[in-house]
């Protein structure tokens, strides 16, 4: 494509590409961690399994890579809005619910009392 536009304009373009960040896998024991504590603490309702998981690049693919631990997305949606349908996060059309922040905190802490504290289903920290 570059070569065809350049070209279009009678230039000529070189491309290279470098791959920045490994592919986000998670954890398989990590994302049902999660998966369970999201269940316990707001309902199962509230957690939705991606049908089609994203493929996506991110600088915290390199932490997993590491350390097993799963990437969870927390909707931050206005109510009533069609998930699947929502403008991309980067996107300017993206309208966020503040509100939800105050969950998103709630799931981090339960996630680090439930790991400090032995959970069955959390992995053990060495």
């Amino acid at each position: 494509m570059c070569e065809g536009i350049a070209a279009a304009h009678g230039l000529e373009v070189e491309v290279e590409y470098e791959s920045q960040f490994p592919l986000t896998v998670n954890s398989a024991d990590e994302a049902t961690f999660v998966a369970a504590t999201v269940a316990d603490v707001f309902g199962p309702e509230c957690f939705l399994e991606m049908p089609n998981p994203v493929g996506i690049s991110e600088d915290f693919s390199r932490v997993i890579a590491a350390v097993p631990g799963a990437m969870t997305f927390l909707g931050a949606a206005e109510p009533g809005a069609d998930f699947m349908n929502l403008a991309d996060n980067h996107s300017p059309n993206a309208v966020f619910d503040d509100s939800v922040l105050i969950r998103g905190a709630t799931l981090y802490a339960e996630l680090a009392t439930r790991r400090l504290a032995g959970y069955p289903g959390a992995m053990a920290c060495e």
